[in-house]
């Protein structure tokens, strides 16, 4: 594990390999102030390129209209493009989910990505889920790899291995093109965003910091509006609580099992990090003002779903010393996962349990399992249900 954590994709933006053809999509306001001046241009053209690629969504340069052309041919051929990721495939689910397969742009394979109208329910009891209702919602959940290393028994993505690390730009180029896709308007609707895709954000933490600060600073997402979810990688935890309020998502940890015998069987990191440490981790996190962090509970039948194992998790809330909330999952099925679903009233036994003893729990509605959409069914699969 320790290999994967330092197997971060490096980048350095200004240098053109003859011959190639460098994203702009990705770098930061500073970087493209760089790219404005080797190109023999005033400086304040860099905010108007930061504009047109993250406020306005433009594909190509010739779409930035703010530009003079010799500019932007001087750009083209010095090897810039904008270099946003594409959707590939769109699949849509009978409840308006859609799930996307996108092509990366560092290299020719594809990561998906999922549209929720409305969202799933798990920001409720987040603290700032009351705020705005009026507005139009949806919440869109993104990779921050290409598969994941961390082996999850029960997810289809474990399936898949670490094939790479996305680029800051590819991370935040899912969002992006999704809010393209979708005629989002900035300010107006309201946008949720998690990272709880494919691959474990807190071990490509570069490149995913880079893309919550482009999406912050430059696209206009409040942190309060992002949610990252973790296996429960401690130094990455640690690395998060540094990060300023500012930029800093709201931090959900995944912790779908009662105690350490059972978490380490469904999730092997549990065996580097047990719960404890990760718990440990997690306070080191400063708090905003009614916010909380999210204790993530898939449910798996007749593993994890029991009135017992309900109890260990109200003493774990407990005895955490932090403000959590915990988000239940029934376990979404997927081919050659030997895992059954928890009978709905197992479920909500489990959840009766939490809330009879004060633990703030919430239910995570199921959206597009029927198109592989659905918590734990990444695999870029290209058939439906």
């Amino acid at each position: 594990m320790n290999s994967q954590s330092d197997n971060l994709v490096a980048l350095d933006p200004l240098r053109t390999a003859p011959g190639s053809s460098n994203a702009l999509f990705g770098l930061d306001a500073q970087a493209l102030q760089k790219v404005v001046e080797i190109a023999g241009e005033p400086v304040w053209r860099a905010r108007q390129l930061t504009e047109a690629l993250y406020r306005q969504r433009v594909a190509t340069l010739d779409q930035v209209t703010t530009l003079p052309l010799a500019m932007k041919r001087r750009l083209a051929d010095e090897g810039w493009r904008v270099g946003r990721p594409k959707i590939l495939q769109a699949f849509r689910s009978s409840d308006g989910t859609e799930r996307y397969l996108i092509e990366g742009v560092a290299g020719p394979d594809t990561v998906e990505a999922v549209w929720m109208p409305e969202g799933d329910g798990g920001e409720m009891g987040d603290g700032f889920e009351d705020e705005v209702k009026s507005w139009n919602r949806a919440t869109i959940c993104i990779s921050s790899q290409v598969g994941c290393a961390v082996n999850c028994q029960f997810c289809l993505t474990a399936r898949l291995g670490l094939q790479r690390n996305l680029t800051a730009g590819e991370i935040a180029g899912e969002v992006v093109t999704i809010l393209d896709r979708h005629g989002v308007v900035m300010g107006k609707d309201r946008i949720n965003v998690v990272f709880m895709g494919m691959g474990e954000p807190l071990l490509n933490y570069d490149n995913w910091m880079a893309a919550v600060r482009i999406l912050v600073r430059e696209v206009g997402i409040s942190p309060l509006r992002m949610t990252v979810s973790t296996s429960g990688i401690v130094p990455g935890i640690e690395r998060l609580a540094q990060e300023p309020d500012d930029v800093r998502p709201k931090l959900a940890i995944s912790l779908n099992a009662p105690n350490d015998p059972i978490r380490s069987e469904v999730m092997p990191i549990n065996r580097k990090w047990p719960i404890a440490a990760v718990l440990q981790a997690a306070r080191t996190v400063h708090l905003r003002n009614r916010e909380r962090i999210t204790l993530e509970y898939v449910l798996l039948g007749g593993v994890t779903d029991s009135p017992d194992h309900a109890e260990q998790v109200v003493r774990l809330v407990r005895g955490a010393g932090i403000a959590l909330k915990v988000n239940l999952i029934a376990w979404n099925p997927g081919p050659d996962v030997q895992f059954q679903m928890p009978q709905p009233e197992a479920v909500e036994g489990f959840r009766k349990v939490l809330a009879a003893e004060g633990v703030p729990v919430y239910l995570r509605k199921p959206r597009g399992r029927d198109i592989f959409a659905a918590c734990g069914q990444l695999k870029r699969t290209v058939e439906s249900l």
